[in-house]
């Protein structure tokens, strides 16, 4: 695996392709979270809402961002992020998760990332600022 300091401004990190949104997943992030919304979780009252089904929760998927980092968290952490949402995730949608190097400056990488679903269609973008942790020469 490729270390992050390796990666030059324009490159991209692995893709990550999540598994299929299940209604359990919603459920599960809907306890966690506290957010009982039942446009997440109760296909009539997605329906009643307007909605063609149940949508995941937008924090689910931003949430899920953080797999992009995962195989680098002894390199450093994430220390900020924004985004923006721009579509509605569904069941069964299967969601890709990608991050391209924006800048580099010292210890601070800025990524863009974002989140498309199984069309190709843009459900998330947004940024990421990653820290990595100084390195201690003897």
């Amino acid at each position: 695996m490729s270390t992050l300091a390796q990666l030059q401004v324009g490159e991209s990190i692995n893709e990550v392709q999540l598994a299929p949104v299940s209604r359990m997943d919603l459920i599960k992030y809907s306890g966690a979270s506290g957010d009982f919304n039942p446009i997440h979780t109760i296909d009539e009252e997605a329906k009643k809402a307007g909605l063609p089904g149940i949508i995941a929760h937008g924090m689910w998927t931003m949430g899920n961002l953080a797999k992009l980092f995962t195989s680098y968290y002894e390199e450093g952490f994430v220390k900020d992020y924004s985004i923006r949402f721009k579509g509605m995730v569904f069941l069964n949608d299967v969601v890709t998760l990608k991050a391209r190097l924006l800048e580099k400056q010292e210890n601070t990488l800025r990524f863009q990332v974002q989140a498309v679903n199984q069309q190709g269609n843009e459900v998330l973008k947004g940024e990421v600022v990653y820290h990595q942790y100084e390195v201690v020469r003897e």
